[in-house]
């Protein structure tokens, strides 16, 4: 929890389904907090919208929930599968269907 909360991330690559959607979340950081477990999607300096997280240490699992459409904040919803970690980056995984998803956040 320390580690997400301590600071911003940002996108660093994302595919959607096999193509590379980052660049959609240039300008976006998300900014974590612990208690309650919040997330703020910081487009450019200003808060568009917060939402839920939360996260399984003995699974390596996380989630979040974006309530709302914005887009592409809408993407990051569900549970995802911590595949790589360190205290400044984390690569995830998430397959529903035939959709899957491939993030990297990386501390700023």
């Amino acid at each position: 929890i320390k580690a997400m909360t301590d600071g911003q991330w940002a996108v660093t690559n994302f595919v959607y389904n096999g193509t590379n959607i980052t660049t959609d979340f240039s300008g976006y950081k998300f900014k974590y907090h612990n208690n309650p477990k919040k997330v703020d999607a910081i487009k450019n300096g200003t808060t568009e919208i917060t939402g839920d997280w939360g996260g399984n240490s003995s699974d390596n699992t996380t989630w979040a929930n974006f309530t709302g459409s914005v887009n592409p904040i809408t993407l990051i919803n569900g549970t995802w599968n911590i595949t790589r970690n360190s205290w400044t980056y984390v690569e995830a995984s998430q397959t529903n269907g035939s959709e899957t998803k491939i993030m990297r956040l990386d501390k700023q």
